[in-house]
This record gives structure tokens, sequence and C-alpha cells, in this order.
């Protein structure tokens, strides 16, 4: 039998650590990996276009399936292309293990052809990023980065010389048990009493989750009902925690609606439940604060706190709901869930009337219609822009659905390649990505990683002629929109031509129609649907505080676009409320 080589090796360890896929473009320093990719059975080699969108593909199927994922790139180029794609899934908390793959190891550090530092280029977007020189130290290095990814939930990158990944690898290592999942951590004694005093001491106490309360819904659920507290939520909160709440008061940022701002406000408490909400200013900064989150590292990083817990989200409740007494009192509950409902009957209408008349079709009208035909469920990826904002107030989840994007980096182009490893994951799971023509454009080469790999991915390109959110911004700030503006083909010949369904979209009542054949189709679909270019960019009146930025009356009056089936369920939860 013939003795391994170090990228042999790799590609085994790589196999017990549960990746099933490596995703990247092929390169010469690659080439001993990619051959014992071929010839490994457990494992397969997924040629992309791009090698960003490697990264943010791995990225999606760590984020789906909660184990590690994998992507490479070659020598210099080849692997600086995975950054952006890699602090996507590095703030997303992806456990990834990017190779990046590097010079011959006898030139390093000599000016040589395609020469960078990868070790250090990633060191930002990392928890690991290490350089292996020799076969001896390869396999409890790259042990070491893939339980840094698993365990502290994010990226880590192993640097390897095509020269050092041929040679023969030293006589077989013994075979250390992996980490392969996380453990739940419950806080201490101390801050458990402490927070049970707090919560026992307030009349008015909120909760504001984020993605922290995935797995958490029936805990989160039975707490609000014990101390009748609002529920609010982020939008990485949004999958987890909006579904079947009686408790619900909406979203906060600027993509907030309905009262979840006023019920972080108006609260004696205010309790943050896993979430490292980045807009400070939507915090208040007069109540008393506690936050609970598996990581130390972001208690109190957003605002003034109280009371910092470490510990996760669900494991923590199931502590506290026995101990905390049972609150009696829902006049501030029930009083936030009539805000609710009325701010969102107030808004629903702004931007819907004669929607299915109205051409270019309004694009809150192409989100609703989405929600009502996709399958229940489904996986949805979402282009930053514009798209953020119809997923955000459209897209209805059921604890089946899924729900990811860019929403902590914040990068154009990334449903695409998203949706690449969500359909990877189960590919008779329906994965439809939410496009922006922007963020499409930027990364269409991979709409021919759907062909080549036959993914029945649906692509809903909201096609608006424009970088929507960007002129919203300008608006904003009180400047003209500028270098927006794109000049667009008919997307749906393009997908035609690269083989796949492609039907294109200009009056409301072919859309549920052209959406039900293209999720009927059995391989990659795209429907181009021409959208209304002008939507949310001029809003029902402008206050002074839009030409200074985000405010919350800004965000309020610029945002406030329909809420889709959100009004239904807030007009649900009023039942609740006693009457007087």
């Amino acid at each position: 039998m013939a003795k391994q080589n170090v990228a042999e090796q790799f590609v085994d360890i790589l196999v017990r650590a549960g990746v099933r896929r490596l995703y990247g473009v092929v390169g010469d320093s690659l080439n001993p990996i990619v051959d014992a990719v071929r010839r490994n059975s457990a494992i397969d080699w997924v040629h992309v276009r791009h090698e960003e969108s490697a990264a943010f593909a791995a990225g999606a199927e760590a984020q789906i399936t909660g184990r590690l994922a994998a992507c490479a790139g070659s020598c210099g180029p080849g692997n600086l292309h995975l950054i952006n794609g890699l602090y996507d899934a590095h703030r997303s908390m992806a456990p990834v293990l990017a190779l990046a793959s590097h010079i011959p190891s006898s030139e390093i550090g000599l000016g040589y052809f395609q020469e960078t530092h990868p070790d250090r280029l990633f060191l930002e977007c990392s928890h690991y990023s290490e350089l292996i020189s020799s076969p001896k130290q390869m396999p409890r290095l790259l042990q070491t980065a893939i339980q840094h990814a698993v365990g502290q939930r994010g990226v880590s990158v192993v640097s390897l010389p095509g020269d050092v990944a041929d040679e023969p690898a030293p006589e077989k290592a013994p075979e250390s048990a992996l980490v392969t999942s996380r453990p739940t951590i419950r806080p201490g004694d101390a801050e458990l009493d402490r927070l049970v005093e707090m919560i026992d001491a307030a009349r008015r106490v909120t909760l504001f989750c984020g993605a922290g309360t995935a797995g958490a819904h029936a805990e989160v659920m039975e707490f609000a009902g014990r101390i009748k507290s609002p529920v609010g939520h982020a939008l990485r909160g949004k999958e987890w925690i909006q579904y079947d709440n009686p408790f619900d008061v909406g979203m906060s940022g600027l993509l907030g609606y309905g009262a979840a701002y006023e019920a972080t406000h108006e609260c004696d408490l205010l309790i943050l439940l896993g979430t490292d909400f980045p807009y400070n200013a939507f915090l208040p900064d007069d109540v008393q604060i506690a936050q609970i989150d598996v990581r130390p590292e972001v208690l109190g990083r957003r605002s003034r706190l109280d009371l910092a817990v470490w510990g996760d989200v669900r494991e923590t409740l199931r502590c506290l709901v026995p101990r905390v007494k049972e609150k009696t009192d829902r006049r501030f509950l029930d009083r936030m869930l009539k805000k609710h409902a009325d701010a969102l009957e107030g808004v629903v209408k702004a931007y819907t009337r004669k929607v299915e008349k109205h051409v270019p079709i309004h694009p809150e009208y192409v989100a609703a219609v989405l929600d009502e035909v996709a399958d229940d469920d489904a996986v949805f990826t979402i282009d930053t822009g514009m798209c953020n904002v119809w997923g955000a107030r459209y897209i209805s989840p059921n604890g089946r659905r899924r729900i990811i994007g860019s929403f902590s980096h914040g990068s154009m182009a990334n449903a695409l390649p998203m949706a690449i490893g969500a359909q990877f994951t189960d590919r008779r799971r329906q994965v439809v990505a939410m496009s922006g023509d922007g963020g499409f454009a930027m990364l269409m080469g991979e709409f021919l990683t759907l062909v080549q790999h036959d993914l029945p991915v649906k692509v809903v390109l909201f096609n608006n002629s424009s970088l929507g959110m960007v002129e919203l911004e300008m608006l904003v700030a009180g400047l003209p929109s500028y270098g927006t503006a794109n000049t667009n083909p008919d997307f749906a010949a393009v997908a035609r031509a690269c083989g796949a369904y492609g039907i294109r979209v200009e009056r409301p009542k072919q859309l549920a129609g052209a959406l039900k054949d293209a999720f009927r189709h059995k391989g990659p679909a795209l429907v181009d649907v021409v959208t209304d270019p002008n939507a949310l960019s001029i809003p029902p009146k402008i206050s002074a505080e839009m030409v200074t930025g985000f405010a919350l009356s800004a965000s309020k009056i610029v945002l406030e676009g329909g809420v889709g089936r959100m009004l239904q369920m807030a007009r649900s939860n009023l039942r609740n409320v006693r009457r007087p």
C-alpha cells in the first residue's frame, strides 16, 4: 500500500471532522489537495466560479447544518478572494475551515510570484490562522484549527504550501478525538440570583432577542408568559422567535417596525437574549439592562449593563423560569401589543394600494406573493440592500423555514453563493435566493455553478435597475442619487442561455404563476421581476431628521412599507388583551 502524502492525511482529518465537501477554485498549489479529494469517496470538491463564493457557500452550509464546513483557495490571489466570505462566516458565527494554499515553502519571504502571507492576512476574520511548515506539524495543527472553528463558532484558516502538501506524511499519527459540537453553558448561581431579584422587582420587563435564541423558542415563550413581557427581536432573531409568538412586538433597528422600540424604552428592565445588536442608538440608556449571552466578549459591548450573564439562552431560561415569581399585571404587555397592532395597521397600506395593477411591480408585492407560494420548510437566502427590507417585512418564519443573509457583515452579492451551500445540504429542500439586480450581477458567474452541479436553487430577482439601498441612504443624507443606476440585460434570457429555466415578469398578474412554474421546475431557475425603482425612494413625508441620518423617526418614515402576514399575527395577539 502506497504511503499517504500530507494532502491525503489532511483530507482524511477533514472527513473525520464531518466535512463532506470542499468549495473552491482549483489552482497549482492546491493540486495535491484536490487530487486527494478526487480519490476520497467521503468528500466532494465543489467547483465554484469565484473563491469569495466558496467561502459564502461554506458559511451558509455551516449555518444550515450547525456543523463544520470547508473552503479552499490557491496561493496568492486565489486565497485572497476568500476573505469577504470568510468575514461574513466569522461574524455569523459559522464554523468554517478555510485552506489557504501557499507558494513553495522555500520561496516564502523572497517576493516570489503570487506571494502573500495568508497566515497574517486572515487574522482579523478568524479565531485561528497558522502556517503548516512541515509534514510532522500538520495533523496537530489542523486538529487545533478545527477545534477553534467548532468550539468558538467561527473561522479557522490553515495555510499550506503546495510542496509540503505533496510530501510524504509521517508515520500514521494517533487519531485524536475531534471536537464536533458545543456544550451548553449554565450561568453561575450568583448571576442567576441577581437576575431573579431584578426581574421580581421590575413592574415592566421587555425581552429583546437575537440569533442566540436559536433552539430556545419554547423557553422564551414560557418565560415571557410567566413575567408578562413583550418580546421584540433583531433581524437575526426573526427566524427563531417571531413565529407562534403571542408576545410579539416586532423588530427594532434600521429596518424596524411595530412597537419593539417603544417596548425596549418604556420598560423598567430590558433583558437582551443572545443578541449582539449593533445599533446602540436604538437601545435605551435610562432603564436597567441585563444581557444573557454565551459569548462573554460581547457582554456590554453595545450598551451599559446592570448585569452581565454568561450562559446559553435556553439553559439560562430553564434555570430562571421556576425561580422567578409569576407576574399577574399584564397592562404593560397589553399596551405594547396594542401599540404594535396599531403601528402595523397604520403602515400596511403605505405602499400596497392597488399593487395588483401597479407597473412596474411593487417589490413589497413580490415578497408577499413569494412568502405565500414558497414551501413551509424553504430556505431563503437574502441579498444585502433592499432585499433585506423585503425579507424582514414579508418572509414569515414558522419554525421550519430558514432565513439567512449577510446580516452582520452586510456584504453585497451574498444570496446566490449562500444558496449554493444551502442547497448542497439537501437537494430536495426548496432554496430561494432573494437577489437584487446589483448583488446578482456582482457574482452572476455562480449561476453557472448552479447549472454545472444541477442545483435546483430558485433565484427570485428584484430587478429595479438600481442600487436601491444606496439611493435610500443618499436620500436620508440629503444627497441626490448618483452612480446607482444599473444597465441590465434580460436576466431571464441570460438564465436560459446558461441552460437553466428563466422567465421575466413585468406585470403583477403574471407573478404568482411565474413563481409557481419556476418552483415546479426540477433544476435551477431564475424569475426576473421588473420592480418599481421608486419604491421607498420617496417617503410619504420628509422630516428634518432625515438629512442627518437614520434616527428613529427617519427610519420609521422611510421604511414604513408594509409588513405582510405579521399584521395578521398582531391582530390575533390582540385577542389576549383584556378589554376595559
